[in-house]
């Protein structure tokens, strides 16, 4: 990726009252996002992970029941987590989807790389993490989303398609990425990979029901229910005026570098103990800790401007690209609508 592109990224749906709010803003902005879809959430909601793709997004995924630690998972488990999701949303789908993963919480490991290496999937991490598990309030939550982008000059950005607040926020921070010269750019795939059949009667039984009785809704999602009529984001909030330049992005294979990054701030603040997802060690985050409070002592607790800021590691937005899945740039500049 080039300085000042963004790739745009939501995991964990689809969920309709959000899902289908953030597809309505992408459309005004002629703009195409990669979803990373949960198997159990494909497969509850059907109809929404089939609109993702008839839109023209890429539809990956992310594990079928989303554990928050896969890498803790024995190595039958989560290999399991990971077929039983890409075979569910590509059934939920309809068609074959994107040979493109992401692991909750970046939670990953050296088997399980080699897994998906030997398959043909792609996994894909983040450089600009929104937040917006933890922020609820929009104007907080666009804030923090551009300051950040700011400061990677682009990259990968994570955002997830349960929260309203993300479904809210998207008009303004697609315009924002406009004015301040950013460009979209779209991750493509040049082929696809075939999900394994072992859980194709489960999961047929299970899609079955979901379009059968979606007023019911008797299949609890990852994320619980959505009430009907519930909305995800005002109407007022879909009007925009302009598109941001859009790029279709395959970028060539390379090595993965390690996890996506956080700010070092978020890792300082943290309570000792605390896992912080993103970082590769419990050593960095004790470092990263104690080089926090020793700048603090040193400047007299200062205010948060004047304090000494924490570099972490340098950031990689390339995904593990296996040899069987050659990818090439294509640039293509979609015109507004």
């Amino acid at each position: 990726m080039a300085p000042k592109e963004v790739v745009l990224t939501f995991d964990d749906g689809p969920m309709p009252a959000v899902t289908k709010p953030i597809l309505d803003t992408l459309d005004q902005f002629c703009t195409r996002a990669t979803f990373y879809s949960v198997g159990r959430m494909a497969i509850a909601y059907p109809a929404t992970t089939r609109e993702i793709m008839a839109r023209g997004h890429t539809l990956g995924t992310h594990t079928w029941s989303h554990p928050l630690n896969l890498k803790r998972l024995s190595a039958d488990r989560a290999i399991d987590e990971i077929e039983k999701g890409h075979a569910a949303v590509t059934m939920a789908a309809g068609r074959p989807i994107a040979p493109f993963f992401r692991f909750p919480g970046l939670s990953d490991s050296g088997p399980m790389l080699k897994h998906l290496q030997d398959r043909g999937i792609a996994a894909f991490t983040v450089d600009v993490v929104s937040n917006d598990s933890y922020i609820a309030d929009g104007e907080r939550l666009l804030a923090r989303t551009l300051r950040e982008v700011e400061n990677q000059n682009g990259g990968i950005v994570l955002f997830h398609d349960i929260k309203a607040a993300t479904a809210r926020i998207l008009p303004r921070f697609l315009a924002e990425l406009k004015a301040r010269g950013y460009r979209v750019v779209h991750t493509v795939p040049t082929g696809t990979t075939a999900p394994v059949r072992d859980h194709d009667g489960v999961l047929a039984a299970m899609l079955a029901k979901s379009d059968r009785d979606l007023k019911a809704q008797t299949l609890v999602p990852f994320y619980g229910r959505v009430k009907p009529g519930e909305t995800g984001q005002p109407a007022e909030h879909l009007v925009v005026a302009a598109a941001v330049p859009v790029a279709m992005l395959a970028p060539p294979p390379r090595e993965r570098a390690g996890a996506a990054l956080k700010t070092a701030r978020n890792v300082a603040a943290r309570k000792p103990g605390t896992a912080v997802r993103g970082w590769d060690s419990r050593s960095q985050i004790e470092a990263a800790g104690a080089e926090a409070a020793s700048a603090d002592a040193g400047a007299g607790a200062a205010p948060a401007s004047a304090r000494t800021r924490i570099q972490p590691p340098a950031r990689t937005s390339s995904p593990t690209l296996p040899p069987t899945l050659p990818l090439t740039w294509t640039p293509t500049i979609t015109p507004p609508r």
